[in-house]
């Protein structure tokens, strides 16, 4: 069985693109096979693997290849998915990449929604579409896990994205306005996943395959909080104690939740800032543990890579144990 975790957050700016990226590295690095999907407009993930040429490529209006070119029959109303293979960029790992045409699709999923839920096989197609290209290409490669890459924001693209996943992961910056995201996706994503499961789901015909819309919190990540002697400063550690309970209330939906500011078992991992290496690796076009002295890591920077080593690494086994997901098979 393939397990799907969807990366997420419907405030923009909190590094999500930045944590995908060398996750699904480290992962495939531990020995499972990793299929990585854009299905965010911007493409940013898609970004982090290829270089402007082969961009260039992939995006050209007759091309195929991208997660745009799978739906173009359904796009254009002239027939079902159209299944790509995936691009292979390491030894494990796989990209279904994005296109920034992706937000055409849009509209289509918007006005298809109500229309699944009262068991509109049309609609049935279009609300499945993410779900059943994933499948095809989960098989194709013979993955343990899909990480799905999603833009910021409630909308119909996102909702069809995450009925997809198993498992949800939340990217946060210890802030204010994580807070006030948390507050919006948690009773959202238990609204989604409530009108699917008893109005959809029991609708979909039975040559269709289908989402469970699942959708499990399966625990969130702080990203660039600035350190001090390893430690958050006063003006991050404030919100940082606050984000526990923020997480359990409003996505766990408890009504009255007691939780420790820290060492709460969701939390899987509070990542530094890695300042300078971000950008390094977009330029490298390689995750941030992977940088060398050849692509500008030097002096402090090189020991913040082994540091980052460490820290995705810790991260990745996290993740795969929340998550429940078998060890690899030693080859």
């Amino acid at each position: 069985m393939t397990t799907r975790i969807a990366l997420f957050n419907n405030q923009g700016g909190v590094g999500k693109t930045t944590l995908t990226s060398p996750l699904a590295h480290m992962v495939a690095r531990l020995g499972w096979r990793v299929l990585a999907v854009d299905l965010d407009p911007q493409s940013n993930l898609t970004s982090a693997f290829f270089d402007e040429q082969r961009l260039e490529a992939l995006w050209e209006p007759t091309s195929s290849g991208t997660m745009l070119s799978a739906l173009a029959p359904l796009v254009r109303g002239t027939g079902d998915i159209d299944v790509p293979a995936p691009n292979e960029v390491a030894e494990r790992l796989w990209i279904l990449p994005g296109d920034l045409g992706l937000s055409s699709f849009e509209d289509r999923l918007s006005d298809a929604w109500p229309r699944s839920l009262m068991g509109d096989e049309s609609a049935m197609r279009a609300t499945t579409a993410f779900h059943r290209v994933i499948e095809q290409v989960s098989f194709q490669v013979d993955a343990d896990v899909v990480f799905i890459d999603v833009g910021p924001n409630l909308g119909a693209l996102n909702r069809s994205a995450l009925l997809a996943a198993d498992e949800v992961v939340i990217p946060l910056a210890a802030d204010l306005f994580s807070l006030q995201g948390l507050r919006n996706l948690g009773p959202t994503l238990r609204a989604w996943r409530q009108s699917w499961q008893e109005l959809g789901l029991p609708k979909v015909p039975a040559d269709i395959s289908a989402p469970l819309g699942r959708m499990n919190p399966l625990g969130y990540v702080v990203l660039q909080h600035a350190v001090r002697l390893d430690r958050p400063v006063l003006a991050y550690d404030r919100w940082l104690r606050r984000i526990p309970a923020e997480f359990h209330r409003s996505v766990l939906g408890e009504g009255d939740p007691t939780v420790a500011p820290h060492g709460d078992v969701y939390q899987l991992a509070s990542l530094r800032n890695y300042r300078s290496l971000v950008p390094l690796a977009q330029d490298a076009r390689k995750p941030m543990f992977d940088l060398r002295a050849a692509d500008g890591a030097l002096g402090s920077t090189s020991r913040l890579v082994q540091t980052c080593y460490r820290e995705f690494e810790q991260l990745a086994n996290e993740v795969m144990s929340a998550a429940k997901v078998p060890s690899p098979v030693a080859s």
